[in-house]
């Protein structure tokens, strides 16, 4: 599993590094949007590939850490970038520990209700109070300095900025996941009860695992809340978790990797049924267009497109499709 995960990540970076050299300038921006997106949706593979917890108001965290990046600028001038970076992911980290330690007291579908109606409930909060400058939003004063002579401003160093966050991301979880927490919650995963019975206090490993989940959903709001220099309530809707959700679905659950390819497969999709050069008038309906394409998908590759390959292996060793069931079945740590 191990050689997969490097077998896939290894060019993926490369790529990625590559690209401001070729790429233009929206191309790079819809790069970094997408590397964004994929830290987005690794904080809720962790919950939901790998934990078991079908969270369905990530999108709490995500805006709760853009809000405290905007907001902070404004109160702080010339804000440190550590400073502004670890004050965003402790927001959402609070608000995360708040709302795991009493939705975690639910189980299944209850869990999933609870989840979206305390994320319905922040972005009220934020909607319909000035706090967040209500339905208009807020747009961000100043973007921190890196180094003395290179700000987030500068659209390369941000690139390389987000690029350096994903990757620390990726290490942080693999390593997390390879550790005996990791195994506990694979466990947890599996068979929760067991779990109790063999001595685990398995209501304080989700709800450690939830808020390093709502950390790094903080750290994603962070970065887009530099990017585009503004953020709306929109942010915390119940839409964006659904479209994370979507995302590690599409990519496949189990794999830290998969949602990194479901991520870019996503905004690729919704990129191409958004352009009037493919699908001339149909682009203005382009919702309809991607929720076909990945009803497709789903039916196709029920596993994810992380199974692609081994499905074409099959295809094209005749194995007997055993070894990608057994794969899908225990997962990996990348």
């Amino acid at each position: 599993m191990k050689n997969k995960a490097s077998f896939f990540f290894i060019p993926f970076f490369v790529l990625l590094l590559l690209m401001p050299l070729v790429g233009n300038e929206y191309s790079n921006d819809w790069v970094v949007k997408t590397v964004i997106f994929s830290i987005f949706a690794l904080s809720l593979e962790l919950l939901v590939g790998t934990t078991g917890l079908i969270c369905f108001g990530q999108a709490a965290f995500f805006g709760v850490g853009a809000y405290a990046t905007v907001l902070l600028t404004s109160q702080f001038p010339d804000p440190s970038l550590w400073f502004l970076v670890i004050t965003s992911v402790l927001f959402a980290a609070v608000l995360a520990l708040f709302v795991g330690a009493l939705s975690l007291r639910t189980k299944g579908v209850y869990f999933i209700m609870v989840t979206l109606a305390f994320a319905q409930m922040v972005y009220y909060v934020i909607h319909d109070t000035p706090l967040g400058g209500g339905t208009d939003g807020i747009y961000l004063s100043s973007k921190p300095m890196l180094f003395s002579n290179y700000g987030l401003g500068n659209a390369t160093v941000f690139y390389f900025f987000t690029v350096a966050c994903l990757l620390a991301v990726l290490l942080l979880l693999g390593v997390l996941l390879r550790s005996r927490f990791g195994h506990a919650l694979v466990g947890i995963r599996i068979n929760e009860n067991r779990m109790n019975a063999a001595g685990y206090e398995t209501y304080f490993y989700k709800l450690a695992v939830f808020v390093i989940s709502g950390g790094i959903a903080g750290l994603a709001g962070f970065l887009y809340a530099i990017k585009d220099g503004f953020v709306n309530p929109e942010l915390l809707s119940w839409h964006q978790s659904g479209a994370v959700l979507i995302m590690i679905i599409l990519g496949g659950l189990g794999h830290l990797r998969g949602a990194v390819i479901g991520a870019f497969a996503f905004a690729l999709l919704e990129e191409i049924f958004r352009s009037e050069a493919l699908f001339g008038a149909f682009s203005k309906h382009w919702h309809l267009g991607l929720g076909l394409a990945i009803i497709l998908c789903v039916a196709l590759l029920p596993k994810g497109l992380i199974s692609l390959p081994s499905q074409w292996r099959v295809r094209l060793m005749g194995n007997d499709g055993s070894t990608v069931a057994n794969e899908t079945a225990n997962g990996d740590k990348s």
